[in-house]
């Protein structure tokens, strides 16, 4: 048996049992005119975090069809990382005090980083803040793109005009929604997140394969269990959902677990997962886990998901859990707000209150909850599969090609 049969990529064809026949054709079709295309894709981390979840099948659907596709995360000691998280938080309306050192250590670890990665591809997407400067200290063979993922919708204004100082080197930028379009002097495209289903997060299991799974971790599942799967991020409100299913266990018993990890680029994590355990019990379980298998089984075992962020720039948890048919609670921000129709395939909340009487509504009604669930997976078969975010980044490529009159030659380096 040799290893090309032992080892295989899953292809965009094996999406055809949920997207059909004419939109596979119509990927590849599209993707004959990027062969051998070199793509980079650069982060900060590889693992943790929805824009690592997006990478990993993403840049190997795109090696699939045809692109060499790498990806590479950043390095950068402790400073740089407490940094380029307070610059998230300010991009979604948190202050920051942006002093001369603070630009200084930012800069001079993208340096580095510069240095140590070749980018001398023929597309190359950045994504977020943490890597943004490098466009500077890199050779342009083609196009590069910045790729944002978190909610733009009240960026700090002194934060925001510093890293718009850096967009003048790019070709293009990528939101995650309209309405965080901001002034730029580069064309700008919307382009929602999208999940693979065939990850062990997002595959079908058995209930032998959940009741397994859900027992070496000790999770009771004699009621209902409510879930919230995120980063351990005061921006995902872990205590409002505690807050919420404090009040909703006063009128239906219930379980509560929040699982979650501590990405490697987020310094407060630790700290946040160290606040919520006052609240323990034998009834709110607090798990951080890099478990994918057990986040599937938790999401489909789920009476509810919840999902209440404060600020988000898509929400992949909230998509996971619609894919399993699982009715989800979210925050009415952001992109949660372009997944979930409230009523229909979900709810949306504002408060601790709202969230806590739809637990109570879906806890108390099992058909409410059935509807709600096969909608949702609907939806996301319909708008949220990963061949959909392919397309747009070969509607992009090839724009570039006809715009620029790129193509690789043979001088090119290999």
């Amino acid at each position: 048996m040799t290893s090309s049969t032992v080892h295989r990529l899953v292809q965009v064809a094996d999406y055809e049992r949920y997207v059909g026949a004419e939109t596979v054709e119509r990927i590849l079709r599209k993707a004959r005119p990027l062969q051998d295309l070199r793509v980079a894709h650069v982060n900060s981390t590889y693992y943790g975090g929805g824009v690592a979840e997006l990478l990993s099948p993403l840049t190997l659907l795109m090696n699939s069809v045809g692109l060499v596709t790498e990806w590479r995360a950043i390095q950068g000691p402790p400073d740089f990382f407490n940094i380029t998280k307070k610059m998230h938080n300010a991009l979604q309306g948190a202050c920051i005090d942006l002093t001369p050192r603070k630009r200084r250590i930012y800069e001079e670890v993208v340096y580095e980083n510069a240095v140590r990665n070749r980018l001398d591809h023929d597309r190359v997407v950045i994504h977020d803040p943490q890597p943004l400067p490098i466009v500077h200290h890199s050779r342009k063979r083609g196009p590069w793109v910045w790729r944002c993922h978190v909610d733009m919708t009240r960026p700090d204004p002194a934060l925001w005009s510093y890293l718009k100082s850096f967009l003048g080197a790019y070709d293009a930028a990528v939101l995650s929604i309209p309405e965080y379009e901001q002034d730029l002097p580069i064309p700008q495209r919307f382009f929602l997140p999208a999940i693979d289903p065939f990850s062990i997060k997002n595959r079908e299991l058995t209930d032998k394969e959940i009741d397994e799974r859900l027992a070496y971790h000790c999770i009771p599942t004699d009621l209902p269990l409510v879930v919230q799967v995120s980063r351990f991020d005061r921006w995902k409100d872990p205590e409002g959902v505690v807050a919420a299913y404090k009040l909703a266990r006063e009128q239906v018993p219930c379980t509560l677990v929040l699982l979650g990890n501590m990405a490697a680029d987020d310094p407060e994590g630790q700290e946040v997962y160290g606040h919520l355990h006052r609240h323990r019990s034998d009834r709110i379980l607090l798990l951080s886990r890099e478990d994918t298998a057990l986040v599937n089984a938790l999401q489909r075992r789920a009476a509810v998901v919840v999902q209440k962020s404060l600020r988000e720039g898509f929400g992949l948890t909230v998509t996971e859990a619609m894919w399993k048919g699982t009715p989800v609670i979210g925050g009415n921000v952001g992109g949660i707000r372009h997944q979930l129709q409230d009523g229909h395939n979900g709810f949306l909340v504002d408060s601790v209150e709202q969230c806590a009487a739809r637990i109570v509504q879906l806890l108390r009604d099992p058909a409410l909850r059935d509807r709600m669930g096969q909608r949702a997976r609907e939806t996301v078969r319909e708008r949220f599969l990963l061949t959909r975010y392919l397309e747009q980044y070969l509607d992009l490529f090839n724009g570039f090609e006809a715009r620029f009159h790129l193509r690789p030659t043979a001088a090119s380096p290999r």
